[in-house]
């Protein structure tokens, strides 16, 4: 039997160019109005993985995302880089899901690929910042986890040592399988692309996305099974619908604020307690914290 690792990667809006028209009435993210990138954490999870097989024998690595049918490109994207295979989690009742919600979805996908010796995600999405989702899908899937991961340190088919970064040093943690792990950004980065795997892959696709093409590669996926790129719905994980998307999702936005800094000003600052307090009476008011 092979040593499994399942990525959970997703495709995020590039928030490093975030506009007027960045979110929408209903407090989502207007995902339309922004590039789509591959989240930059889950690429640092991604390397991790990758280390993994690169140290394990029979080692398979898959990606696993929950998105529209576009989010197929960082499945490519993974193969590309060294991933086996991927599978998109994709419906409309997912829409609006917040991390409990997508935790939930994420679960079930992967207790259909179990059995999964190591779950690995990047610590959190840029879209988000709640580094919840890691943690929630570990729960749901009753796993051990270990969290803010920084370096694979020594790994073998009985168990893995991992270096943590912490706010104020470091820790070496040990774990039996199956464990989950979410990775730091200041984790490695992520290896580039491998010429022969790009070409490989390049004509990767879902079902859906066959059905929009121009030419026709049903052909070419049927001679080479790995250019397939499966998809699950909502029915194909048995989920109940109750548990997804907005309904679904206690996380509620109350309020948007549109912060705009307009101006680039220098302060220097004492040590002094009465200067720090100015400082953060400041940052409150003009709404750049708080």
């Amino acid at each position: 039997m092979s040593f499994r690792i399942v990525v959970l990667a997703k495709q995020v809006p590039d928030t490093r160019n975030v506009g007027k028209d960045a979110m929408k009435a209903d407090g989502t993210v207007n995902r339309a109005a922004l590039p789509a990138i591959f989240n930059p954490e889950d690429l640092n999870a991604l390397e991790l993985a990758l280390q993994m097989k690169d140290e394990i024998e029979n080692a398979e690595v898959i990606v696993l995302t929950m998105g529209p049918f576009r989010a197929a490109e960082i499945i490519r994207e993974a193969m590309y880089r060294g991933a086996d295979k991927g599978y998109l989690i994709t419906d409309r009742k997912f829409a609006g899901s917040d991390t409990l919600a997508t935790s939930y979805a994420l679960s079930l996908a992967v207790k259909k690929l179990f059995p999964c010796d190591v779950v690995i995600a990047g610590r959190q999405a840029i879209d988000g910042d709640t580094a919840q989702v890691g943690p929630q899908t570990a729960e749901k899937l009753n796993i051990p986890q270990i969290t803010y991961a920084e370096e694979l340190v020594n790994i073998t088919k009985e168990h893995v040592t991992i270096k943590r970064r912490l706010e104020r040093g470091i820790e070496i943690v040990k774990s039996t399988f199956p464990v989950m792990i979410t990775v730091h950004s200041s984790a490695p980065d992520c290896r580039p692309r491998h010429a022969k795997l790009t070409l490989k892959y390049k004509h990767a696709r879902t079902l859906s996305e066959l059905q929009d093409e121009d030419n026709d590669y049903i052909a070419l996926r049927d001679s080479r099974p790995y250019l397939n790129i499966q998809e699950w719905t909502v029915a194909d994980l048995n989920a109940d619908d109750a548990w997804l998307g907005l309904g679904g999702s206690p996380t509620k936005v109350k309020k948007i604020d549109n912060v705009v800094l307009t101006h680039k000003e220098a302060s220097v600052l004492s040590s002094s307690d009465e200067d720090i307090n100015l400082l953060m009476q400041e940052l409150i008011a003009s709404h750049v914290i708080g």
